[in-house]
């Protein structure tokens, strides 16, 4: 069988030792393989990251033999002589064996072929970045990329913008399950607490990208793979501890194959911290489990995960003179609020770590429970197919306690006693959620055996969403004639989303490549009920009718190029329509005046330079090199902008602008020479405007030819420099730059995020002792020039006493210096 296997520099002295480094691929296509397993002598030691590439840091003196697994390809088997010159192997796997579960992932991933813009990360590339912080801060290096923390350090509730586009317009899928919560199109991965250490691959499509289940991308896609299977059996544990009294624990465990059919893997972990932010603690906890049977034509595989988080509420941010001192400002911000000579003196020590909130249950608790039932199957040489069923059960509330609220606008009746009539009184209230998600997706992949030039694959999916909005007084000092978790407000919401897609891509000629993609998506969407919003114009006793019906057929198109100018060289070219329904605030929490919320249309033009070489000598004995140049045009319709100011539960509020677009260039390139020194660095260039603007006011209403959309800097950049002084330690600096960011669409210098630049510092020390795989020591300084920045915030409009209007801004600061210690092991 032809392997396509090299192996480079073999000869040399006995005595010798030294490092071996390769990439991996599919020996059909050509695509890199992340996550293979690198065994040398029988012992895992290595496996690929998303390039496909590992490095073994000394291959001791002598013959030994070098193993190669990955699940769904034959296993390599190949003798390694260690010698004192750097090694490189390049090895192509052959399609066969047990099969993978990834088909449902594969079906929606993006490759050299589908033309566009895309970023892969593997199991080691999260492992290295994983010290407890959630998700989008391990993807804060990526291009595009600006993430934010509420309570300032990265744990608890975070938010990760891509071309600034906040998470409601990222797809995100695990196991090609949709993630995103199908009201509000957020993905909340708080309630999935250290979701990364049971990540095998991750893919970052930025732009429409291929067509996925769930709701449609507007900004990016991120599909997430947790299908690892893994022929060893295995136990590791990670720590940590760091500033804000942060921890995590995580256990995992693997028994490997069970008689060459069964395998069972799982995970604990639980993550707490008191947070950068003075009251914004969280407590996270998580487990994972897998069971699977596998055959060489079969997978079935059982997965269940869960995440319960307790988090105080850090959705107000901080008000602006909090953070530079004016004292007028803040006198004004301690008038407009009424606030007692405590609360007056509080925020003035606070400063910059102010919380509006002093309640000790000012919480948000929420638990998630995902099951997934997976079939991969082959179905003859050509074709394979993915199916799965899925159920996600939601239930949650905030708890609030609230001042001196009206006791009509809680559907009780003011209280006599004797002369004195009591209107108003404090409570304790809770907002509940109470959902189910449930529905089955499936992906028919081809393949032919003897022709690689073909790919295909046909898919699509059914879900259903019911969700329970409602209210509770658990407390009151005047509970009039309330009772016992007196409910307030209630509404119902449910929602039918399905989908079909067909995609292919055809090499036409040796050099050229051709990709075609079109799905078809219906939406049926209805609340009845009412919604606590007294400060509403339209409220009647406080609640506001939201009563919704809301239906919409999209169809959505792509269709790219590549075009391979020399070897590891390529042009590509790719125009994709996508389209969006609103979100539920959108219909609920409308802007005044606003005449109700449209579908959003996006036409999206990608184009770009990609070069790749593995092995080069340019700097010196095996040079990896990689370079891409990606220009972007995403022209919208009716799209959703963010107004700069929250609803009541820390929910941004969105008005529709008729015309829109995002232009840029995003330039990635990468380094690495012989794995002792490495430079990754991503740089995006762009604009983000609205076309025509109008803004009103108290006293007129104005158009601005060009307005620049909110929340959307125009550079972004990270760097990351990466070094192995010693056998085992590796050092990086990460460094990430963001520019000017307006808090709302006016474009006013009043309004807005000061550009920032942050510098991190990573260490990693790995051993192997004789008792075990593997000791590891990591540490992480963020923030190592103790910059005082803020990375998101929001504002008010009001009118003055003058009669123009006036703004009040909020932000949420990050956390100055602080680091993060681990230790892990392997067994």
């Amino acid at each position: 069988m032809t392997t396509g296997l090299a192996l480079l520099g073999l000869s040399g002295a006995a005595w010798a030792q030294g490092p071996v480094a390769g990439t991996i691929t599919d020996a059909r296509t050509g695509q890199p393989l992340p996550g293979a397993t690198i065994l040398l002598d029988g012992r895992p030691s290595s496996s690929t990251d998303a390039a496909g590439s590992f490095n073994l840091a000394t291959v001791p003196a002598g013959r030994h033999e070098l193993r190669i697994t990955f699940v769904g390809y034959e296993t390599l088997v190949q003798t390694l002589q260690g010698q004192a010159q750097a090694q490189r192997v390049s090895a192509g796997l052959q399609p066969g064996g047990v099969l993978t579960g990834d088909a449902l992932v594969t079906a929606q991933r993006a490759s050299d072929r589908t033309a566009t813009a895309y970023t892969n990360l593997g199991k080691q590339d999260i492992a290295k970045r994983n010290f407890g912080q959630d998700l989008p801060y391990l993807l804060d290096q990526t291009p595009s990329v600006v993430v934010t923390s509420d309570a300032g350090a990265g744990v608890g509730y975070t938010d990760i913008r891509i071309r600034g586009t906040s998470n409601t317009g990222i797809n995100m899928t695990i196991n090609g399950i949709p993630l995103n919560d199908a009201e509000s199109h957020g993905s909340f991965l708080v309630n999935l607490p250290d979701l990364a250490s049971s990540i095998s691959s991750l893919q970052v499509q930025r732009g429409v990208g291929t067509s996925q289940n769930g709701g449609a991308a507007f900004g990016a896609s991120l599909n997430i793979s947790t299908l690892d299977n893994r022929r060893e059996a295995y136990g590791e544990t990670s720590n940590s501890y760091g500033s804000f009294n942060t921890w995590k624990n995580t256990v995992q465990f693997g028994t490997g194959l069970l008689g060459e059919h069964f395998t069972v893997d799982g995970r604990l972990s639980r993550i707490s911290t008191d947070g950068y932010m003075n009251r914004a603690a969280s407590d996270l906890k998580s487990y994972y489990l897998a069971a699977g049977y596998q055959a060489n034509n079969t997978l079935v595989k059982f997965i269940t995960f869960s995440g319960r988080e307790k988090t105080y509420q850090a959705w107000n941010g901080v008000p602006e003179p909090a953070l530079t001192g004016d004292a007028g400002l803040l006198q004004q911000f301690i008038d407009n609020g009424e606030l007692s000579a405590a609360d007056a003196e509080r925020v003035r020590r606070e400063g910059r770590r102010y919380s509006y909130y002093t309640y000790d249950n000012q919480t948000d608790n929420y638990l998630q429970n995902h099951y997934q039932l997976h079939l991969s199957q082959q179905l003859g040489p050509d074709w394979n197919l993915g199916a799965a069923l899925h159920l996600t059960r939601g239930l949650g509330y905030y708890e609030s306690f609230r001042a001196n609220r009206k006791l009509a606008n809680y559907q009780l009746p003011n209280i006599t006693l004797g002369d004195t009539t009591i209107k108003r009184t404090d409570l304790i209230d809770r907002k509940y959620l109470d959902n189910y998600f449930y529905g089955g997706t499936f992906a028919l992949n081809y393949q032919p055996k003897n022709n690689d030039r073909l790919q295909a694959t046909v898919g699509g999916a059914w879900n259903r969403f019911i969700n329970d909005h409602y209210g509770e007084i658990i407390w009151a000092r005047y509970a009039s004639t309330g009772n016992i978790r007196q409910r307030y407000y209630f509404n119902d919401a449910t929602k039918t989303d399905y989908n079909a897609y067909a995609r292919a891509t055809w090499q036409l000629l040796p050099r050229l490549g051709v990709y075609g993609d079109v799905q078809v998506r219906h939406i049926g969407y209805g609340i009845d009920g009412v919604e606590h919003s007294p400060d509403d114009p339209r409220a009647v006793k406080g609640v506001v009718d939201v009563t919704t019906r809301a239906r919409y057929t999209f169809v959505n198109p792509k269709a790219g190029a590549t075009f391979a100018v020399a070897k590891g060289q390529q042009l590509y070219a790719s125009f994709a329509v996508g389209q969006r329904e609103p979100v539920r605030s959108d219909f609920t929490d409308r802007p005044a005046g606003d005449a109700g919320a449209q579908a959003e249309r996006l036409h999206d033009f990608e184009g770009g330079y990609r070069f790749t070489q593995p092995n080069t000598n340019l700097l010196g004995p095996n040079t990896s090199l990689r370079f891409e140049a990606n220009y972007f045009y995403m022209n919208y319709r009716n799209q959703l902008v963010s107004i700069g100011q929250l609803n009541d539960v820390g929910t941004p509020l969105r008005t529709n602008v008729a015309r829109s677009y995002r232009r840029g260039l995003e330039l990635t390139g990468f380094v690495s020479a012989n794995d002792k020194i490495s430079l990754s660095s991503t740089i995006t260039l762009s604009q983000n405007r609205i076309r025509d603007y109008q803004e009103a006011t108290t006293d007129s209403t104005f158009m601005l030819r060009t307005s620049t959309i909110s929340y959307s800097p125009s550079v972004v950049s990270a760097h990351t420099l990466e070094v192995q002084p010693l056998r085992g330690l590796r050092a990086a600096v990460l460094y990430k730059t963001v520019s000017r960011q307006y808090l709302d669409n006016s474009t006013s210098e009043d309004r807005r995020i000061q550009p920032y630049q942050v510098l991190d510092f990573r260490l990693r020390y790995t051993i192997r002792p004789v008792f075990m795989k593997e000791i590891e020591l990591g540490l992480l300084v963020n923030n190592v020039l103790n910059r005082r920045y803020a990375a998101n915030g929001y504002t008010y409009g009001y009118p003055g006493a003058d009669g123009r209007q006036q703004t009040f801004n909020w932000y949420f600061p990050q956390a100055t210096r602080n680091f993060l210690l681990s230790v892990g092991a392997k067994f």
